[in-house]
């Protein structure tokens, strides 16, 4: 297996994806979250655009989500959760299996966390649980539910169990538990790298009266 793999990681927002970026960083690899900023790409036709719109741009007109991407090795926050629209990669069985089809060696994490604190934590980042979530089609999750923290908690338990039954047996996924003390042993072991960092990053530092965030703000 080359060790130029591709990374990607199938997490849901709050559930400690930014960590996650920040270490694969901090080890050195180059990693685009959520959106290309300019210090990250030269091409004009990317800088700016969320990630998940260019995957699926280039999965329907190219097969290979990564046509345009390749410059990057790990791929976090797949996700844009926006007022009126929704783009769900980790979540989709078609872009999963051409990520694979197209680049092989790809290995996918799944970051996890308890459903009902994700959910706790969903509700209090700015208007995602209160607006974006419950006001769009997400997979899994139907316009008009979600809006309350039970129905995120399954909507999160569902993604954990979806990820486990499409990867079940295989070696080239792992699923841990972020709060878990030996999360960066098991990462960095599964992808053979050192992980110089590990902490909390893009924490609910406050409680519920936390100012909503911009409709496509990173979550």
């Amino acid at each position: 297996m080359s060790d130029t793999f591709k990374i990607v990681n199938l997490g849901l927002p709050k559930t400690g994806t930014t960590t996650l970026t920040r270490a694969l960083r901090r080890a050195q690899i180059r990693t685009v979250d959520w959106r290309i900023h300019r210090r990250q790409s030269t091409d004009p036709e990317l800088v700016g655009k969320h990630l998940g719109t260019v995957m699926y741009r280039d999965y329907f007109d190219h097969g290979d989500p990564f046509h345009r991407l390749n410059d990057f090795r790990a791929f976090n926050e797949l996700s844009q959760a926006g007022l009126h629209y929704t783009i769900w990669p980790q979540t989709d069985w078609g872009m999963i299996d051409a990520i694979q089809r197209h680049h092989p060696d790809t290995r996918f994490l799944l970051n996890m966390r308890d459903p009902a604190e994700t959910a706790s934590s969903i509700m209090r980042w700015g208007n995602l649980g209160t607006l974006r979530l419950p006001n769009t089609n997400v997979p899994g999750l139907p316009k008009g539910y979600g809006a309350e923290e039970s129905h995120l908690a399954r909507w999160v338990l569902g993604h954990y169990m979806f990820c486990e039954r499409v990867f079940s047996g295989a070696d080239n996924f792992l699923a841990f538990d972020i709060t878990d003390p030996d999360a960066p042993k098991k990462v960095g072991a599964f992808l053979g790298i050192d992980l110089p960092w590990w902490g909390r990053a893009n924490e609910n530092k406050s409680a519920p009266a936390k100012p909503a965030a911009p409709a496509d703000q990173p979550v």
